[in-house]
């Protein structure tokens, strides 16, 4: 008997890189193997191979999916009934699917009203429990922290070491698909469990003998959710996007360590910068982001503008062929609120005949 077409995502395909043995059961939805883009305007805005690696093609629209099926998959081993997270959306959608696909329940805290309304839809079709506190993320971080120890519950945060591990593999495919590791590697921050995943993963694929270098890696905070970049934590974080708001990041030590130790650095974009990235991105390049993805390509706009921070990667002159990879978290359909209301789209009207609809069409 053949066997099925299931269970073909990053457990399967870099088991010798998990922490997984033969008796863990692996809970996919046939995650990542997403798609490294090319982006040849970006390319010639930065004077090198400007790739993005599209992370919202993961089966519930963002790179969250790497890391929750190692982590559910270690949870049901662990004889876990129920998973909890602490989420600015993403993680809740990620942690709902494959909860339900291990046939146990979850449990998601988030920070009333400040969550995209595709992202809340997710988790509640999902089937996941969802509680809202008057408070921000960090709040909801700190009440899922409180649950640690109790019997049967797994907290499935990026605090949980096998949600890091599962998020590396993207820099896995990224080597896979260059042949070897890119020059700098750009990422949005929020919670900072991405860039410390990605630094692990390249670290440990070049000790295998799978890349000949190590990329520097390059982070972009919102301006107004920036503790890494401040060097403090931000008590009340404010961005529009929301996916990166976060003001004590989980993840810190590891951020800090990635930059440091590849030569690369933290920096700031604004929410207007933002959603210019955002708009520009699907305009020139056919890729719709939610908009703390476009953090990165705004990032790298950034660095060839006078506002490039002092230790940037690209304040020296970048080798002949040098290639450059920007991490687009999530899918634009995980926010089409915010691109509607702060782009003003709204369709011209015309009357239902061909020169009605040409006249309009002559004036725009």
């Amino acid at each position: 008997m053949n066997e099925p077409l299931n269970d073909k995502g990053v457990i399967h395909r870099y088991r010798h890189f998990l922490p997984v043995s033969d008796s863990t059961p692996v809970i996919s939805l046939s995650e990542g193997s997403t798609p490294l883009i090319h982006s040849p305007r970006l390319s010639e805005k930065a004077g090198a191979e400007v790739y993005l690696k599209f992370e919202g093609l993961n089966p519930t629209g963002s790179f969250k999916d790497r890391g929750m099926t190692v982590a559910i998959s270690k949870a049901v081993e662990d004889g876990a009934k129920t998973v909890i997270c602490a989420s600015t959306g993403n993680t809740s959608a990620a942690a709902a699917a494959y909860a339900a696909r291990a046939g146990i329940q979850c449990a998601v805290i988030l920070p009333a009203g400040k969550i995209a309304i595709g992202k809340l839809a997710q988790a509640f079709v999902y089937g996941a429990k969802v509680v809202a506190i008057r408070g921000n993320f960090d709040d909801a971080l700190r009440i899922v922290r409180e649950f640690g120890g109790i019997d049967g519950v797994a907290i499935v945060n990026s605090i949980n070491p096998h949600r890091i591990e599962g998020q590396k593999t993207a820099s896995f495919e990224i080597i896979e698909d260059l042949g070897d590791a890119p020059d700098i590697h750009i990422l949005p921050i929020g919670n900072a469990g991405n860039i410390t995943a990605y630094w692990k993963g390249y670290r440990e694929f070049h000790a295998a003998g799978r890349s000949t270098r190590l990329p520097k890696m390059t982070g972009f905070q919102a301006a107004g959710s920036a503790p890494i970049f401040y060097n403090q934590p931000i008590e009340k974080p404010d961005t529009i996007a929301t996916a990166i708001r976060i003001g004590n990041p989980a993840s810190w030590q590891g951020a800090n360590n990635a930059v440091s130790e590849s030569g690369g650095c933290i920096d700031i974009v604004t929410d207007e910068e933002i959603l210019a990235a955002q708009a520009w991105l699907a305009a020139n390049e056919g890729v719709f982001v939610e908009p703390a993805s476009a953090a990165s390509v705004a990032g790298l706009l950034k660095c060839h503008s006078n506002g490039r921070c002092s230790t940037c990667p690209f304040a020296s002159p970048l080798r002949p062929g040098a290639k450059v990879v920007l991490t687009v978290t999530g899918h634009g359909l995980k926010d089409t609120e915010t691109p509607v209301k702060f782009g003003g789209f709204t369709p011209a009207e015309a009357d239902a005949n061909l020169a009605a609809v040409r006249a309009v069409l002559d004036q725009s």
